[in-house]
């Protein structure tokens, strides 16, 4: 066995025993505050309590629009188009978006599986249940997805792509809370399902770095035309 197939194999494992932990502590977080928030909760509720009618609800509010359910879909759907036009023109490159659609796919899943799984109220009356955060997973999602892609394909801009994604997923979560709507364990539980879905399905997907540097994307699509 090769140094580079060593190295590729303890990051597989890696990632496989934090994802794991992450989707454990995921469900365990939602199993322990589904019907009673915990005291950090009840404190930010309570802080927020009506400010969200003025200006904090109201820059809140403008960001969760900016940042919410339509970046994955934009991105799903830039994805998909790049995928096919790639797979005419017989680019191998469409592998990689193929496998990053598929990859913030099943990240988005987390809050659509687990809402009605853990059906944990909204600190105010509010359409839908609250764990994890919708919007949270959204970005947080769309985020994973980016910086996989720029590690692939566009290795300059990933530093770039993780902080910008970083950045995106705390204002998104600061927002949520301060418009009343989530407590905030549920945009922690929601970052915690998309570290744990995507951690796992990472290396299933043969998006690791170490992937990367053994298999470009060129060769791997070379190789699968040709079977």
């Amino acid at each position: 066995m090769v140094a580079g197939e060593r190295g590729t194999r303890r990051e597989v494992r890696v990632h496989l025993l934090v994802g794991a932990f992450c989707f454990a502590a995921f469900v365990g977080l939602g199993l322990l505050v589904r019907h009673v928030p915990g005291s950090l909760d009840r404190l930010l509720r309570d802080t927020v309590a009506t400010r969200w009618q003025g200006e904090l609800g109201t820059v809140a509010w403008l960001m969760s629009a900016a940042l919410g359910p339509i970046l994955p879909v934009l991105l799903g759907v830039a994805l998909l188009v790049v995928t096919v036009r790639s797979r005419r023109r017989g680019d191998p490159r469409a592998w990689v978006t193929l496998r990053v659609l598929v990859l913030l796919g099943l990240c988005r899943a987390t809050s659509w599986v687990g809402k009605p799984l853990f059906e944990r109220e909204r600190p105010r009356i509010y359409a839908d249940f609250a764990y994890p955060s919708g919007h949270v997973v959204s970005v947080t999602s769309t985020g994973v997805a980016v910086v996989v892609l720029c590690v692939w394909l566009a290795p300059a801009f990933a530093s770039l792509a993780r902080a910008t994604a970083l950045a995106a997923t705390l204002l998104i979560c600061g927002a949520r809370v301060a418009l009343g709507v989530h407590w905030v364990t549920d945009t922690v539980g929601a970052v915690l399902a998309v570290a744990g879905v995507g951690l796992l399905a990472i290396p299933a997907l043969r998006l690791l770095p170490a992937q990367h540097r053994n298999r470009s994307p060129v060769r791997d699509g070379v190789g699968r035309a040709g079977r």
